[in-house]
């Protein structure tokens, strides 16, 4: 099972992104994937997550309405698109699955993990 992440950058405060995570060796269909992203000297963080049934989403109350997790099923990809850019979202965004089909409830749960890619918001 591998996962990989990319899309990060250089952003300018108020800027869109988007991130990619193409998993392979597994069919989305049976896995959740999870954002996660972890800034320096605290802990890592779940962002968000979509069941592989796509049935539903989760967001951390903090990124409602401006970090939007979606899938491409024939690029077998979970994209996390991020509005309004803000430099408190500078850090390493990871995505992960765990060995479910619905979203854990903890960042613990997450089995499978990419490598992490890193955006900066910075003017």
């Amino acid at each position: 099972v591998q996962l990989q992440a990319s899309g990060g950058g250089l952003v300018q405060p108020g800027g869109t992104l988007r991130l990619s995570c193409v998993v392979s060796e597994f069919t989305l269909d049976y896995y959740a994937i999870g954002w996660l992203r972890q800034a320096p000297g605290k802990e890592r963080e779940e962002i968000s997550c979509i069941s592989g049934s796509s049935i539903s989403t989760d967001y951390r109350d903090s990124v409602k309405g401006r970090f939007t997790i979606s899938r491409d099923q024939a690029k077998n990809t979970v994209y996390l698109h991020i509005n309004g850019l803000k430099p408190e979202d500078t850090v390493v965004y990871y995505c992960a699955a765990p060995r479910t089909v619905t979203c854990p409830d903890t960042v613990s749960s997450y089995t499978y993990w990419g490598q992490g890619t890193l955006v900066t918001v910075s003017s």
